[in-house]
C-alpha cells in the first residue's frame, strides 16, 4: 500500500517512527513486547508534535517529495506533508523549475486543508525574503539580478524574488524597439522606486550601464587623437552617416567616409550593432565631437589609377547606374567611370543609356581619359568596334547621289536614311538655291523619299552632310547673262511692301522695285500703285550676285517711253542702287523672319 491510501495517522506514526529510528534506535530495541513498544511510539509521537507547534504564517524549510500537475508535495516534519500550488515556481517554457530532493523555504499558509494536509506558499516566503534583500538594495544603492519573464505594456516584467517592472526607457541607454530579444535573459538591475504597502518595485539596467558608461568615458578620451585607430559599435544609422558608440562618447561616420565607392545609403554597408574598426578624423575636446572615418583605413585607389588602368587599355566592370547621359561603371573598388552615350555606339542616336545597359550587367570598355583630381575616368565601347564612318568617307565620296527616306524634321533641316543607323543631314541653307525657307516642315515629312548629293563625311565628329539644291546648278551663276543691267522684262509682282514691290523674274528668283522707282512722280505709298499680281515693265539697274540681289526701275522704263535724258538718272542709280538695295534687301529678310 502506498503512502497516500494510508489514513492521517498512520501516516504521522510512520514519521515518528522515522524519527525515533533517527533519534533513538536503542529506545527500540529495548522494548521487546509489542504493547509497550507501541506505547513508546506513541509517547514518542506526542512529544514530537509538542515540540512542532507550527501556525499560519511561521517560515519554514522543507523538502520536496512528490511533483504534480496542479502541485507539489513538501515535507516540512509536521504531522502530514504540505502542498504548494505548481504556479508559485518560475516556470521555463512552460515546465516548473523544480526538481525532487530540493530544499524550499516557505510561509505556512493554512495549517490543514479538506484532505488533512498544510497549505504552504513558497511565494510569500520568496517575497518575505525579496522584501528584505529588495529594501537593502534600494537602500543601500545595491545591484539586483533579475529574470526577465515577459513582455508588458510600457516595458517588462522582471522577477528578482518579487516582481519588478522594468520600463523600457530603463531597458538601454539607447532606444529598445525589440523588447523580445530580452524576455528569457537574465541582467543586473538598480532598484529605483520601491513601495513594499502597494507592492510597487521599478527597477532599471540603464543606469548600470549609464555608470559603466562614465567610467569607460574617462579611459576612451584619453586614446582619442586625430589619427588614431580605435572600436565601436555601430548605435544608430541615418540618411547622411551612422553615429558609433566608442564606449562613453559617439562618434559620427559620414556616409561620404565610409567607403572609397559609390554608397546609397549608410545601411547597404554596416548594420546597428556592428563593431568596427575605425580612424578618428577630428577630434573636439571641447565639444567633444569625433569624425571618424572607414574608408581611410584602406588606401586611397585613385592614387594609383592610372597604373591600375592606363588609358587605351581594355577593362571589364560592372554597371552600378543608368542616366540619361550615360552609364556608370565599377571598375574597382572605390573606382567608378562613366560611358556617355555618345560613346556607346558608332551609329544608334542614343536617348538613355538604357536602351544599351542594363544594371548589374557586366560590360567592357575601353579607357580614353583619366582626370584623377576629380575622380573621374571616361570609358568607351564603341571603341572596341570597327569604326564605320572611316567605311562611309570612302563609300560616299562627295558629289555621290543617294536617294532615301526622310527620317526626321527639324527647325534646321532634314535627316535622310543613308545606311542602317546612319542618317545625313541637308541643312535648311543647302535645301533651295533661291527659296528662303523658314520652315523645312513646309516641303518635306517623314518617310518621304528624296534624292541629295553627299557633301562631306565628318569622320571625327560623325556627321554625314547632305545637299538637295546641288541636285541643279545654281541659277545665279548665269543670272547676270540673261538678267543684265540695262535688261527690261515683265515681271510679276509677288509682294507689296511700304519700301517697294517684290517681283519675279523666273522661278524663286526675285527682285525688288524701290518705292522710289515705281513711277515717274512721288509715291508715299506703294499699294496705291500697285497690287499682288500685277505684271509691270522693269528695268534692271543693278545685280548682286553674292547677296543674290537684282534691283529694277518701272520708272526708268517710263522715262525712255518718254524719251527723256536719262544719262543723269542712270548715274544717281549707279552710284547709290548698291547700298540703297542692301539696305533694302536686308530690311526684307527682318520682315520676312517677323512674319
Amino acid at each position: 500500500m502506498t503512502k497516500q491510501h494510508l489514513s492521517k495517522q498512520q501516516q504521522a506514526r510512520l514519521k515518528a517512527i522515522a524519527l525515533l529510528d533517527q533519534a533513538d534506535q536503542e529506545v527500540l530495541e529495548s522494548h521487546s513486547k509489542p504493547n509497550t513498544s507501541h506505547q513508546a511510539i506513541d509517547h514518542l509521537f506526542r512529544e514530537s508534535l509538542e515540540k512542532q507547534q507550527f501556525k499560519v504564517g511561521d517560515l519554514v524549510r522543507g523538502k520536496v517529495l512528490a511533483i504534480h500537475s496542479d502541485f507539489v508535495v513538501v515535507d516540512i516534519n509536521y504531522k502530514s506533508e504540505g502542498i504548494i500550488d505548481i504556479s508559485e515556481f518560475r516556470m521555463t517554457d512552460g515546465v516548473p523549475q523544480v526538481q525532487v530532493g530540493d530544499e524550499v523555504e516557505v510561509v505556512i499558509d493554512k495549517i490543514e486543508n479538506e484532505n488533512g494536509m498544510v497549505v504552504l506558499s513558497k511565494k510569500k516566503a520568496d517575497m518575505n525574503r525579496a522584501w528584505a534583500d529588495i529594501s537593502r538594495a534600494a537602500e543601500n544603492q545595491e545591484v539586483v539580478e533579475g529574470y526577465v519573464v515577459s513582455k508588458v505594456k510600457g516595458g517588462l516584467s522582471v522577477d528578482i524574488g518579487v516582481t519588478a517592472f522594468l520600463p523600457g526607457s530603463q531597458i538601454d541607454i539607447r532606444p529598445v524597439r525589440n523588447l523580445d530579444a530580452y524576455v528569457g535573459k537574465t541582467f543586473k538591475f538598480k532598484v529605483i522606486k520601491f513601495n513594499k504597502k502597494r507592492g510597487n518595485i521599478v527597477v532599471s539596467r540603464r543606469v548600470l550601464l549609464e555608470e559603466e558608461r562614465e567610467q569607460q568615458k574617462s579611459q576612451i578620451i584619453d586614446q582619442i587623437r586625430e589619427g588614431a585607430v580605435v572600436r565601436g559599435t555601430v548605435k544608430n544609422i541615418t540618411e547622411y552617416g551612422a553615429f558609433i558608440d566608442l564606449g562613453g562618447v559617439d562618434g559620427l561616420l559620414h556616409i561620404t567616409d565610409m567607403s572609397w565607392g559609390r554608397i546609397k545609403h549608410p545601411s547597404d554597408l554596416i548594420q546597428v550593432g556592428d563593431e568596427l574598426e575605425l580612424k578618428v578624423l577630428k577630434y573636439d575636446s571641447e565639444k567633444e565631437r569625433v569624425s571618424l572615418g572607414l574608408k581611410q583605413l584602406k588606401p586611397d585607389p585613385w592614387e594609383t589609377v592610372h597604373l591600375q588602368f592606363p588609358v587605351g587599355s581594355r577593362v571589364k566592370g560592372k554597371v552600378v547606374s543608368l542616366t540619361e547621359y550615360g552609364a556608370f561603371v565599377d571598375l574597382a573598388e572605390g573606382v567608378e567611370g562613366l560611358i556617355h552615350v555618345s560613346e556607346m555606339s558608332w551609329t544608334k542616336r542614343i536617348r538613355h543609356a538604357s536602351q544599351m545597359l542594363k544594371e548589374g550587367e557586366e560590360v567592357e570598355v575601353q579607357v580614353l581619359g583619366i582626370d584623377a583630381a576629380n575622380r573621374r575616368i571616361s570609358l568607351g565601347m564603341k571603341q572596341l568596334q570597327p569604326n564605320p564612318w572611316i567605311e562611309l568617307k570612302e563609300s560616299y565620296p562627295p558629289g555621290t547621289i543617294i536617294e532615301g527616306e526622310v527620317k526626321s524634321v527639324t527647325d534646321f533641316g532634314i535627316f535622310i536614311g543613308v545606311e542602317e543607323g546612319i542618317d545625313g543631314l541637308v541643312r535648311i541653307s543647302d535645301l533651295s538655291w533661291t527659296k528662303r525657307i523658314s520652315n523645312p516642315a513646309d516641303l518635306y515629312h517623314k518617310g518621304q523619299k528624296v534624292r541629295a548629293v553627299v557633301l562631306g563625311v565628318d569622320v571625327e565628329n560623325e556627321r554625314f552632310s547632305l545637299g538637295i539644291k546641288q541636285l541643279e546648278a545654281d541659277p545665279w551663276l548665269r543670272i547676270e547673262s540673261k538678267y543684265g543691267i540695262g535688261t527690261q522684262h515683265e515681271v510679276k509682282v509677288t509682294k507689296v511692301a511700304d519700301f517697294g514691290a517684290f517681283v519675279e523674274l523666273e522661278n524663286d528668283i526675285e527682285g525688288l522695285i524701290h518705292v522710289s522707282e515705281l513711277a515717274l512722280e512721288r509715291v508715299e505709298h506703294p499699294q496705291d500703285v500697285v497690287k499682288v499680281g500685277d505684271v509691270v515693265k522693269a528695268e534692271v539697274i543693278s545685280i548682286d550676285r553674292d547677296a543674290r540681289k537684282v534691283g529694277l526701275s518701272a520708272k526708268l522704263v517710263k522715262l525712255r517711253e518718254a524719251k527723256a535724258d536719262v544719262s543723269e538718272y542712270q548715274k544717281k542709280i549707279q552710284t547709290s542702287s548698291r547700298s540703297t538695295l542692301g539696305d533694302l534687301f536686308a530690311d526684307q529678310l527682318i520682315n520676312n523672319k517677323k512674319t
